[in-house]
């Protein structure tokens, strides 16, 4: 069921002092193709979707937040002064947001708030974007007499991960939940912060998630030593091409040049990267001629790409992207940082009635579980709902 503003509403009231505020609302978001390129100054090419966040917020008169997560049925409070913030980690998004908005000047008070999402957890979506995203567009709205672009307020999302959760992401996921268009993906230049709305309506054809509902425990920070690998192949390149600042201005005869000088594991993941670097131009230009052929093939490329060159697969994403390939299906390939969560397929029509059929009972035979099919609709950005 689509969440919606009574969900969030009734509780506010309920948990609060009886009276309202004002409603906003920030999206998840899928990726087409152009994975793990963020943090490497590279291409990506997202688009919001219609599952989200959705949060009610009153100013209270004091210094202090005091928030209800509704999925979780967990209240944290904290002081707007407190360097230190709450311990939960879904609050320490929001406090990270208060922190960083002030940091920009806006004069942040005191306010109640109650929140709840219907983007599946784990699934590669980016809940914690569209949570980092209600808050600082809401914030900037509430408190902001000089209000901020929305580019900075994606970049206010990315420091909340990066200082506050620890995760040193790229600024794709908060910059698709800002700047969403319904009807239109983006492709976003992580560079320079470029970016085009490209209408989408693919006539024939329909994107299909296929949630593994599988999240693997992973020991230490996967996401973070992906990252340090490609910095470190973009370093030693730089010795030889000082005008290589990142895997964005490398390609593939630079990278075989350093080969001996870097370890076997970052010349695979600086391969990749590259290699998906140039699929995004690529599938730009097919989305710009039609040729959903050529989008798919690229897909699937990238699917081979994280399995065996990023390492960022796992056994069950695997098993749903080759029945894909049986099937027929134009293109599948893992979305988001991987180690579970969804595929994304580009499905004709015709076949789209028998693959969800044949995903599912498959996946349940060998796995125990069946699959959860989430077809995409592409929504708009953040915003005020009332």
């Amino acid at each position: 069921m689509k969440l919606t503003i009574d969900d969030v509403r009734s509780r506010f009231i309920e948990h609060f002092d009886g009276t309202t505020g004002s409603v906003y609302a920030s999206p998840g978001r899928i990726n087409l193709i152009g994975e793990h390129t963020d943090y490497n100054d590279g291409f990506v090419f997202p688009g919001a979707v219609q599952q989200g966040m959705i949060a009610e917020i009153k100013v209270n008169g004091t210094r202090n937040v005091r928030a209800y997560s509704i999925d979780l049925k967990d209240y944290v409070e904290f002081s707007l002064d407190d360097e230190k913030g709450p311990k939960a980690s879904w609050a320490r998004y929001i406090f990270g947001v208060c922190r960083e908005m002030m940091a920009l000047g806006i004069p942040v008070e005191g306010f109640n708030t109650a929140f709840a999402g219907d983007v599946p957890l784990g699934a590669g979506m980016s809940s914690s974007a569209a949570l980092e995203s209600v808050y600082a567009f809401a914030l900037n709205d509430m408190f902001g007499e000089n209000k901020i672009d929305k580019m900075t307020l994606a970049k206010v999302g990315q420091a909340t991960e990066h200082k506050y959760l620890g995760c040193n992401c790229g600024i794709m996921d908060q910059f698709a939940s800002v700047h969403g268009k319904a009807g239109s993906l983006m492709r976003l230049d992580c560079r320079s912060g470029e970016f085009e709305y490209f209408p989408f309506d693919p006539k024939g054809y329909k994107l299909v998630l296929v949630n593994s509902c599988v999240k693997h425990e992973l020991v230490g920070s996967p996401y973070n030593d992906r990252r340090r690998s490609c910095e470190n192949v973009a370093a030693v390149i730089n010795k030889h091409h000082p005008e290589v600042k990142s895997l964005r201005d490398a390609d593939y005869a630079m990278l075989d040049e350093v080969k001996n000088e870097v370890s076997a594991e970052d010349f695979m993941r600086a391969k990749y990267v590259i290699g998906e670097k140039e699929r995004v131009l690529a599938v730009c230009d097919a989305l710009e001629k039609g040729d959903y052929e050529t989008v798919g093939q690229k897909m699937y490329e990238t699917h081979y790409g994280l399995s065996k060159e990023y390492e960022v697969s796992c056994p069950e994403l695997d098993f749903l992207n080759d029945i894909a390939k049986e099937e027929g299906v134009t293109g599948s390939r893992i979305m988001g940082g991987g180690f579970g969560g969804c595929t994304i397929n580009l499905v004709s029509d015709e076949l789209y009635d028998n693959f969800v059929k044949v995903v599912k009972s498959k996946f349940k035979e060998k796995f125990g579980k069946e699959p959860v099919i989430i077809d995409v609709v592409i929504g708009d950005g953040s915003r005020k709902l009332c």
